[in-house]
């Protein structure tokens, strides 16, 4: 069944080759309004935590119709995840993407130091380490391996290919300390749901359990904290992959939990970025399935090295609909 899998994904890649971009992403669009009406539920996800960081903002319809927008970005992203990296290369990049906020991003990297890169399910994420590596920076990524070899193995190579180092997530620590140490720029997807055991930071005016595995790096390395981003302009093959913010080891040196303050920070910036064209967000994303315990959450300084790589204001119910 691994396998049949493997090859259905594959006959979708190498069709879609075979047509234009932007027509490839319009049939996502289409793809999407199928899922919506197949699968309901994950558009009722996504509104219930819509309504919950845009209550006081946003009218149910503003709200519906952006979840619906949500679900066609993420069946948008797919079909980028597929054909991007053959379309964009070191030649064709400047056709499909604007850079912004990218000054002092390059002067780091030029120096070498190694960063580490953040960002959210957003927009075509995967864009910003395809787009470095296109330039021959060494950029690496701390991924679980999917349960499908095959496509595991598919899109570990593809990736390999296009210059982006993959690390297992199992004994992941010293690896990326060194990558780091060697000048790398590592990269993580910082919005994702850490269990009771996470920094509970506010996320859209909620707490959100986040793994503290990317400020203890920072801390262990004494590197930057690159948050960044990549979205669509409109609903066609252009793209603009830009720096919210840059996050120096002396910003955090003198915090009472340095740790606590970090996650915050990053997090504050993904929102940020998020606010900005919300549609682009995964709202499907279980963000605050996790919340903290009732007598209050541990400091995120007691925390482990590296485990792995209600409304908006307050009223008694939680983005995933639990009171």
């Amino acid at each position: 069944m691994a396998w049949l899998v493997y090859v259905a994904v594959r006959g979708v890649i190498a069709t879609m080759q075979a047509f234009p971009m932007n027509w490839n992403l319009q049939t996502a669009r289409l793809l999407a309004r199928c899922w919506i009406v197949l699968m309901p539920r994950h558009l009722d996800r996504a509104m219930r935590h819509l309504s919950a960081s845009y209550a006081r903002t946003m009218t149910p319809d503003e709200i519906r119709r952006l979840a619906v927008r949500s679900l066609e970005s993420t069946v948008m992203f797919a079909v980028e995840v597929m054909c991007m990296p053959r379309l964009i290369n070191r030649s064709t990049w400047s056709q499909y993407i604007e850079v912004v906020n990218f000054k002092e991003l390059l002067g780091l990297m030029v120096e070498g130091r190694g960063l580490i890169m953040v960002t959210g399910h957003y927009g075509s994420f995967e864009l910003i380490g395809h787009l470095l590596a296109c330039f021959g920076f060494r950029m690496g990524a701390v991924m679980r391996p999917l349960d499908n070899f095959y496509l595991n193995r598919y899109l570990v190579t593809a990736r390999r290919t296009h210059g982006m180092e993959l690390m297992d997530k199992k004994g992941a620590t010293a690896k990326a300390e060194t990558f780091l140490k060697d000048g790398g720029l590592l990269c993580f997807i910082g919005d994702q749901d850490a269990g009771r055991k996470g920094a509970f930071v506010e996320f859209f005016g909620q707490p959100a359990s986040t793994y503290k595995s990317i400020g203890l790096l920072a801390m262990h390395t004494n590197r930057p904290i690159v948050v960044g981003y990549a979205r669509r302009r409109g609903d066609t093959a252009k793209y603009e992959v830009g720096v919210q913010r840059i996050i120096h080891p002396q910003e955090w040196a003198s915090r009472d939990d340095p740790l606590l303050w970090i996650t915050q920070a990053y997090t504050a910036a993904i929102e940020e970025v998020v606010r900005a064209a919300p549609e682009q967000y995964l709202w499907i994303h279980r963000r605050w399935k996790s919340q903290p315990r009732i007598r209050g959450q541990r400091s995120a300084s007691t925390a482990n090295h590296l485990p792995e790589a209600t409304s908006a204001h307050g009223v008694a119910a939680t983005p995933d609909g639990r009171g």
